[in-house]
């Protein structure tokens, strides 16, 4: 593979958030495009290094920096859904140029990894209904839909999110 996983460096912090604001943009994941207030948790990858397991994927020859993912568990302030014995990953963006090289699903991988070697029972995930290639890629690697996990984040505008678990 052409991809290494690795936890983010302090320097690429910054753009790691821009990266992943950019691509959430791109893809039209944002109700409110540009003044979406997501967009402040999408840049501050300082944060999420801070409080979650924050990965990339890099070329493995130039080191650049494809994607990203953070990774939590429950009780950790990047775990939404994560019960008792659960990881979550979150914010898994891949730059649109690195698409088809396996960098998600190395990520996500390298996030079902870090579960079983800390002893998790399960991994949980929620997803936007429209992310209809990241749904077959979780499939792929095991999870299922959850429904009766599926949650709103903002319960006033009617957006739901759907839930997936893998159990490991």
């Amino acid at each position: 593979m052409d991809i290494t996983i690795r936890h983010a460096r302090d320097e690429e912090l910054d753009r790691i958030g821009e990266l992943t604001a950019q691509v959430y943009l791109a893809d039209g994941l944002l109700d409110f495009g540009n003044s979406d207030p997501y967009l402040a948790t999408l840049r501050d990858a300082r944060r999420r290094a801070t409080e979650a397991e924050l990965l990339v994927a890099a070329d493995a020859a130039s080191d650049e920096v494809l994607g990203s993912v953070a990774f939590a568990v429950h009780g950790e302030a990047y775990a939404d859904l994560a019960r008792p014995g659960e990881g979550e990953f979150r914010m898994l963006a891949v730059r649109p140029a690195s698409r088809r090289r396996g960098a998600a699903e190395a990520l996500v991988r390298a996030c079902l990894d870090r579960a079983r070697e800390l002893g998790l029972e399960r991994v949980v995930i929620s997803s936007q209904q429209s992310m209809t290639a990241a749904h077959r890629l979780y499939g792929r690697l095991g999870f299922v839909r959850a429904p009766e996990r599926d949650w709103s984040p903002l319960a006033d505008t009617g957006m739901m999110l759907w839930a997936f678990t893998v159990e490991l």
